[in-house]
């Protein structure tokens, strides 16, 4: 059987973690924007390291498993 979660979470949470995407930490102006589909290096360095810890909590932490 094949495992598709790491796929299906990886790819969600990079799609919503992208800077400017839903939501940018920090930005330029205010601590937080949202919709505004511009970045900087600080927003890109703090949406890396969510998306890593994050990945850690749903792949090793939690153990979700999706098979199909």
């Amino acid at each position: 059987m094949n495992d598709y979660a790491s796929l299906m979470i990886a790819t969600a949470l990079f799609l919503f973690l992208c800077p400017g995407f839903v939501l940018q930490i920090p930005a330029k102006d205010k601590p937080v924007d949202f919709l505004n589909m511009k970045t900087s290096i600080a927003a890109m360095i703090l949406h890396t390291v969510i998306y890593g810890l994050l990945l850690i909590l749903f792949l090793i932490v939690l153990d979700i498993h999706v098979y199909a």
